[in-house]
């Protein structure tokens, strides 16, 4: 019986052996690689990543069965997502998708021959990533969040109607947001607006940024800017502190303690963004694929934190939003 029992263990080695190194254990590996990456790690973009999945596997490509998926975050770092952007395109992917402009540029200024589609993207033309909307050019394509400005503007005086300046937290680092604050101060002037601007360059910053604004402001406008969403509670706590009332370019930053957004339902985005990618996945070329500003917006209200900012949300207000954080 030990005889019987140590051949019996030398065949399952054996057979492990060559399994390690057939075409079937191999399999998994010669799957298409869908490679996505992000700056930072927060509710939209978190939502936009999980968008782009479900649609994939929606549309019969699920990870570990017909693709990979693999997701890496950069942190907040740009040089750490040039680091990734590199070591995807070293991967030989079948499409990336960057989530967030920094991304988006670091990947595009690695590849000019593996499919791109962004997602998350205020202003993708004005970061140099496509030529036109309808027609991107070269091997990008995506989804742009460029957010209803004018709307947002509204919301705020609907809601202070005495509020006079504007305050908006922003990095300047961020292509994304300087294009967003020059276009909000536009529509904010146009609206009677007065805008002062505050910068983060991190989100160890943003408390330090929001500070700047008090005694300034009557209120602080915090755009689509992923440095500052990122650390959001920490400019929240500020403007309670010193009753200012606080709002977000993100509906996702709502429920984290800003008073109302209207803007995109980031998992929506990411499905919108993930119909692209099988497209690609498909066979078509991204330069054939128009990019898009993402379809729908949401009003979403808090109410709970209006009060913390001695603000009430008018009933009318809450009575049209699409949702209501309790």
């Amino acid at each position: 019986m030990p005889r019987l029992a140590a051949a019996a263990g030398v065949a399952a080695l054996a057979f492990a052996s060559l399994m390690a190194t057939s075409p079937i254990a191999a399999r998994a590996d010669d799957l298409p690689l869908v490679a996505v990456t992000a700056i930072v790690e927060h509710p939209a973009l978190d939502a936009a990543r999980d968008g782009v999945r479900d649609a994939l596997k929606d549309a019969g490509y699920e990870d570990g069965k017909t693709i990979r998926f693999v997701y890496e975050s950069a942190q907040g770092n740009p040089a750490t997502a040039v680091q990734i952007a590199r070591k995807f395109v070293g991967e030989n992917p079948a499409v990336i998708v960057p989530i967030a402009t920094p991304s988006a540029q670091a990947v595009a200024s690695a590849t000019q021959d593996i499919p791109v589609v962004f997602t998350a993207v205020s202003d993708p033309v004005g970061a140099g990533l496509i030529e036109s909307l309808g027609k991107p050019g070269a091997n990008i394509t995506g989804v742009s969040d460029f957010s209803p400005l004018g709307d947002q503007v509204a919301l705020i005086k609907q809601i202070t109607p005495n509020v006079k300046t504007v305050g908006i937290i922003y990095n300047p680092g961020e292509a994304n947001s300087v294009a967003l604050v020059s276009a909000f101060k536009g529509v904010a002037e146009d609206a009677g607006l007065k805008v002062v601007e505050s910068t983060a360059n991190n989100s160890s910053s943003v408390q330090q940024a929001a500070r700047a604004l008090v005694g300034k402001v009557d209120a602080i406008y915090v755009p689509t800017d992923n440095t500052v969403v990122s650390a959001l509670e920490s400019a929240v706590q500020v403007a309670q502190e010193a009753q200012i009332p606080l709002y977000a370019g993100d509906t996702d930053s709502v429920p984290r303690g800003a008073i109302a957004a209207v803007g995109f339902n980031y998992y929506d985005v990411g499905r919108q963004t993930g119909e692209m990618v099988v497209e690609v996945l498909g066979g078509q070329k991204p330069s054939k694929i128009p990019a898009i500003v993402a379809k729908g917006t949401n009003l979403v209200v808090n109410p709970g934190a209006a009060e913390k900012y001695g603000v009430t949300i008018p009933a009318d207000v809450v009575a049209k939003a699409t949702k209501v954080v309790q």
